[in-house]
């Protein structure tokens, strides 16, 4: 593979460092990586520079929304449109789009953040193409990851007591704003979020408030399959509330634990420092893997200083608040936790030593049985899931008190999308054994009298797309070809001049 050697623009040449810089980003951009290089994205100095082989651009670091300067060729984000591809129809008319056809909303700001650690982030990120296949590196047939939209939409639906508008509503909000719209659901605020509270779509009102995460729910089929009657569930929902049919954007990248972590504490990856699903921390010089069932229960170590979940903010506006997290890592400041009872049980292996305490996937009234069979993921997300309902009805079972705020992960969703791909058979599959799940919920409210006290907010941490197995290939290659020395982190975060000695491969979750 002939990559070329020279200077990309914006990068000059001089210390070692920046010259790796250089090497690294002709490598990227050079036109025999186009099929798998969507965007290389790095700053240097003053400015955020995102290039490919089409063309180049950059953006002052001081002002995130622009506007863009074009170095040469075409402007690799020259769509930023937050409603591309919405709704299915126009989504399934151009799947996985090229550059020129795809649309990456609130880039700058994303991208910055993603930048924004001082000892996280990476010196370079590569961007996949929407179609690259890398199962090799852990990737599937449904994707996410990337900047663009398809892969950063996750549903916003909100219902119940509080919800002020009725219907599908156009318009797209950002994974930062679920946590301070559940914080003003609930009566309180989070001042330092970067995100908004959804005030125009909600507020207060209601006695209970519960946030559920569909991991990997693609928006358009949710809002399509709920239209058509198969999530008759979330139907029930949007009959007493509202969607927005652009959804929430995640931030960047579009990957599980920097988003579940965005939207529980409403700021990007930069401010709370889960840059990624596995990153490269300088300040300790040792890979951190966030995203795993051996290290789940111990995510919350690494955010921040300075950064509040939802649980810690309604816990210092309402004192007397009882909050709820059920399988899900981001539970700092919750009463009750699934991770919680993980970290009692001191398991070495943290939620990989618990596997004796999940219900059989097989039998579940709530599960897809072929894919059960068919899916040794399926079927452990099943059990996961099925021990998710068990702690939710417990938690509110009649003669129980009831938390007055609670939060709810679901993850057959996301193992449903990567092993089918979006609108396949088996991610509409567990779409359905999620709204079956989230219909005994309602059925319990409405038994207890408590539906009609009851706001939620359904969301996810990001959305999917359809890879090509046709579309393979490794970067790593071409840069090893020009003597660039890195590690890849995620696959995709570049730390230059960094020995890959001692990553551990194929043991992140998606």
């Amino acid at each position: 593979m002939s990559t070329g050697v020279g200077t990309a623009p914006g990068v000059a040449p001089g210390s070692t460092g920046v010259d790796d810089l250089s090497l690294a980003v002709a490598a990227l951009t050079s036109p025999e990586l186009a099929e798998i290089v969507d965007l290389a994205v790095w700053v240097d100095a003053d400015w955020l520079h995102v290039a490919n082989a089409g063309g180049s651009a950059r953006l002052p670091v001081t002002d995130p929304d622009g506007p863009w300067e074009v170095s040469h060729g075409r402007h690799p984000l020259a769509c930023q449109d937050p409603m591309h591809g919405v709704p299915l129809a126009a989504a399934l008319a151009d799947p996985s789009p090229p550059n020129e056809r795809d649309s990456y909303p609130y880039a700058g700001r994303r991208l910055l953040s993603a930048f924004g650690d001082a000892t996280r982030s990476p010196d370079l990120i590569v961007v996949h193409t929407p179609r690259h296949y890398w199962p090799e590196r852990g990737g599937h047939l449904g994707e996410h990851g990337s900047l663009n939209a398809g892969q950063s939409r996750a549903p916003l639906v909100l219902s119940g007591p509080g919800v002020r508008t009725r219907g599908l509503q156009s318009g797209a909000a950002r994974i930062i704003d679920v946590g301070p719209t559940l914080a003003a659901l609930a009566g309180v605020t989070m001042p330092d979020a970067e995100g908004t509270p959804l005030t125009r779509l909600a507020g207060p009102g209601a006695r209970h408030v519960v946030g559920l995460l569909w991991d990997g729910a693609n928006s358009n089929d949710l809002l399509h399959l709920a239209q058509t009657g198969e999530l008759p569930n979330v139907a029930r929902l949007l009959a007493e509330g509202t969607a927005l049919t652009g959804g929430a954007i995640a931030e960047f990248p579009s990957v599980t634990l920097t988003n579940h972590t965005s939207a529980l504490t409403g700021v990007g990856p930069g401010r709370h420092g889960i840059l990624h699903n596995v990153y490269f921390d300088r300040a300790t010089g040792r890979q951190v893997i966030v995203n795993d069932v051996k290290t789940w229960h111990a995510a919350c170590e690494q955010l921040r200083d300075g950064v509040e979940t939802f649980f810690e903010a309604v816990a210092r506006q309402r004192p007397g608040a009882v909050s709820a997290c059920v399988n899900e890592p981001v539970d700092r400041g919750a009463h009750y936790s699934t991770f919680g009872l993980v970290r009692s049980a001191g398991n070495t292996g943290g939620a990989g030593d618990m596997g004796d305490y999940l219900p059989p996937a097989e039998g579940d009234p709530h599960a897809s049985v072929r894919w059960v069979r068919e899916n040794l993921d399926y079927a452990w997300s099943t059990r996961v899931d099925a021990l998710g309902l068990a702690q939710v009805v417990a938690l509110w079972a009649p003669g129980e008190t009831p938390p007055d705020v609670m939060w709810w992960n679901t993850t057959i969703t996301d193992t449903g999308h990567h092993g089918g791909g979006p609108y396949s058979e088996q991610s509409r599959a567990a779409l359905r054994d999620a709204d079956a799940r989230l219909g005994s919920f309602l059925d319990l409210l409405a038994e207890r009298g408590l539906l009609a006290e009851t706001a939620i907010l359904l969301t996810a941490d990001h959305g999917s797309e359809a890879a090509d197995p046709a579309c393979g290939g490794d970067w790593g290659d071409a840069l090893r070809a020009v003597g660039v020395r890195f590690r890849d982190e995620g696959y995709g975060f570049l730390y230059l001049g960094e020995s890959a000695a001692g990553i551990v491969a194929g043991t992140v979750a998606p």
